[in-house]
């Protein structure tokens, strides 16, 4: 796609300033191996750790190729823009432009071009110009406020971005293979809960690095680390699902469901269209092994929520 390589193949069309009313700087991305360029603390950093740390985002690069915007003006008048969005991303499934803005700065924006910046239907602000210029490549454009930043998930990351460090010594096996285990057997368990029960053979730096290089899953939008009894601890994010699910699912609807699973050591099933082998049953745990030598383990009674759902078969 030539726009696409254009794209990543450029430097930064221009070099972000600061002003009054914001501060720019740089980020030091571990995923792009370059430094990110942002220029302002409340939207376009919060935008870049979201990108750096979403596993949907391959890449993403600041300050993309310009390009014009057509639109009407106030009087009625077409106006043509040269424009340099904020950033570009590469998604698994999409492509697109993603502007940063303030709430109050789109609220005079919109005053004075409502035809660059208005809200849809849905309350969202839009850039229809930016749309339709995206929807020839098949990409998308979005506008990113700060209403729409989860500031607890930002809380977070910036809060085990120091475990992340190349300089960081790995956890001792011992240690995370005792974190891990318990993590397992009891899936959903506070970290509070998971200090107490490994505080004789794994440190809090430990479990926060574990956190961070994601052998432990945690939902980092859901409860600040730093109130470790609201935080829920499991052994992956689709055991994380299940178990949602599960406490979600009344006892009556459960009663219906499958009480017992006979499974064999070696055989082989299907899980969101990918093949698993089963390679160790426990009372409360089991484990499969994917492709490319994917490991996870589910609780069992996750395991029979997803058989009951036709998730598993």
């Amino acid at each position: 796609h030539t726009v696409l390589d254009v794209i990543r193949t450029s430097d930064p069309a221009r070099r972000v300033k600061s002003g009054c009313r914001n501060v720019s700087g740089t980020y030091p991305s571990k995923k792009m191996k370059v430094t990110i360029q942002f220029e302002s603390h409340r939207v376009e950093l919060a935008a870049v750790y979201e990108m750096e740390h979403d596993n949907d985002v391959l890449e993403y690069y600041d300050q993309p190729p310009s390009f014009k915007l057509e639109y009407a003006g106030m009087n009625g008048r077409r106006m043509t823009v040269l424009h340099t969005p904020d950033y570009f991303a590469i998604r698994k499934n999409t492509a697109g432009w993603e502007e940063c803005k303030t709430e109050e700065e789109l609220g005079k924006l919109s005053a004075k071009n409502p035809h660059r910046y208005c809200r849809g239907e849905d309350g969202e602000w839009r850039c229809p110009p930016g749309e339709a210029y995206a929807e020839q490549f098949n990409f998308y454009y979005r506008v990113r406020t700060s209403k729409s930043t989860n500031w607890v998930f930002q809380r977070n990351i910036q809060f085990i971005e120091d475990y992340l460090r190349v300089d960081q010594p790995a956890v001792n096996s011992d240690s995370r293979d005792a974190v891990l285990s318990v993590v397992t057997t009891e899936p959903s368990i506070s970290l509070e809960d998971l200090f107490r029960r490994t505080e004789e053979v794994a440190t809090r730096d430990d479990i926060y690095q574990l956190i961070a290089t994601d052998e432990l899953y945690v939902d980092l939008g859901a409860a600040p680390l730093v109130e470790p009894d609201q935080v829920r601890l499991f052994p992956n994010s689709e055991t994380a699902t299940a178990y949602a699910n599960l406490i979600e699912i009344a006892p009556s609807e459960m009663a219906n469901g499958p009480r017992f699973i006979d499974l064999t050591v070696g055989s082989v099933v299907d899980w969101n269209n990918r093949s698993w082998k089963i390679a160790n049953v426990g009372d409360k745990v089991v484990s499969l092994l994917g492709e490319n030598d994917a490991f996870t383990e589910l609780p069992v009674a996750a395991l029979e929520l997803l058989v009951k759902e036709g998730k598993i078969s």
